[in-house]
């Protein structure tokens, strides 16, 4: 049992990607980054001699470098963490990572920041493990079932709600089902839904009902074939804050719209890739994260006010990286909007961007784990809700529309 299946529908969407980017570049797809050459993919660092440190210290309390690793390719879900980088960033294309100096509002914080790859470049390995596997690792992109699942060995604690809302969804043709708005209704209406086998969610879907299992199909490779050869007849599970841009901009197989619903507006309510450390760190690294945290929560902020700069420099690291990831310009500045209007991203019902609801964790926790022990992934004996995230680390007074966001030194 795969308890992560982003990770799994991201690691087949690269194989279907990598076929498709010579097709794609054939139609001329504006800003297309794998149609262009890729070039020495080092850029030069700027060097933090001579920077003078700004309003935030982070070098008594935290690493000389702050290693943070993402579970996918450079995308604009990304956008807050590539906010934090300063002028001149490394583009290191052998080890697909990026680094500089780490900026707060336009000013460095005595530290440098490095965001690391997942998915191929870590050879599709669960961040949370590769979390204990290189402990230079501060902070990691993992699910809350992902978290669940690791427990027993690789514990880590969540101090970061990248997203309010997982982005996971499960989309459809709306001329083919009219009269169908939530995945409830399209499992009434008998339509076949495609997904990537042994997902949790798929599990809690069909445990109540809303889906039937003689109506799932678990072949689903990331690859839209299926889905245009049926011609809208049978839906498939995607990501809110690509597919439907995709779909109608870059496949002229479609070029439509399509429907869905969000899995967490079902009553699977997770927090997908939120910032994690390893759960010794909550103690160990607490006056950093104290400190850092808020950074992370204002960068994103910033991101929001201004995704251009930061989406350029995710565009140029794609190009260098040149793994066969395809991601263009118009994907960025979608995303960007999108992760918005779909309440992806939000500050939820408080105003503090980040923070977790415990109610929530609490749900997932008592989903998955039955799931997870019936399929030998049990987790750890007498796991709590609270020992999965904490809120300790976060300004409650940092929200989406926060005045002053600041521009990228990039800019």
């Amino acid at each position: 049992m795969n308890a992560n299946p982003g990770r799994r529908q991201r690691r087949a969407a690269h194989r279907y990607l990598r076929r498709v980017a010579a097709a794609l570049c054939a139609v001329a797809l504006p800003a297309l980054a794998a149609c262009a050459d890729s070039g020495a993919g080092a850029s030069q660092a700027g060097s933090t001699a001579g920077l003078t440190i700004g309003s935030v210290d982070l070098s008594k309390v935290c690493p000389a470098k702050v290693v943070i690793q993402t579970d996918w390719n450079p995308q604009a879900e990304q956008g807050g963490l590539y906010q934090l980088l300063g002028p001149n960033p490394v583009l290191d294309d052998a080890r697909k990572q990026v680094r500089g100096p780490l900026y707060a509002k336009g000013e460095w914080t005595g530290v440098e920041v490095e965001i690391r790859s997942g998915g191929p470049a870590i050879g599709n390995q669960s961040v949370a493990v590769e979390m204990y596997t290189d402990p230079d690792i501060l902070l990691g992109w993992v699910n809350t079932d992902e978290a669940v699942q690791n427990s027993a060995e690789h514990p880590v604690t969540q101090v970061f709600a990248t997203f309010d809302k997982a982005p996971w969804m499960i989309m459809w043709d709306p001329g083919t089902y009219p009269g169908v708005s939530t995945i409830k209704e399209l499992g009434k209406a008998g339509a076949t839904v495609r997904y990537f086998d042994g997902a949790t969610w798929m599990d809690y879907l069909i445990g109540n009902s809303i889906l039937r299992r003689d109506q799932v199909d678990g072949s689903y490779d990331g690859s839209p074939a299926t889905f245009l050869a049926a011609g809208g007849k049978a839906a498939q599970q995607g990501f809110a804050t690509v597919e439907p841009y995709l779909y109608r901009n870059e496949l002229p197989q479609w070029h439509k719209p399509v429907a869905y619903q969000l899995i967490s507006d079902t009553g699977y309510p997770l927090y997908a890739v939120a910032l994690s450390v390893r759960s010794r760190d909550v103690t160990a690294q607490s006056a950093c994260l104290s400190a850092l945290i808020p950074v992370v929560q204002q960068s994103t902020v910033d991101y929001f006010a201004h995704p251009e700069p930061a989406n350029r420099l995710i565009i140029k690291a794609v190009d260098a990286f040149d793994n066969g990831w395809v991601y263009t310009a118009g994907q960025a500045a979608d995303s960007a909007k999108s992760q918005l209007t779909t309440g992806v991203v939000s500050n939820g019902g408080n105003g503090t961007l980040g923070d977790f609801d415990g109610n929530r964790i609490q749900t997932i926790l008592d989903i998955t784990t039955p799931i997870l022990t019936r399929n030998g992934t049990a987790p750890a004996d007498g796991l709590k809700a609270t020992g999965l995230f904490t809120n300790r680390f976060l300004d409650p007074g940092i929200g989406l529309g926060t005045t002053g966001a600041a521009d990228s030194p990039e800019d």
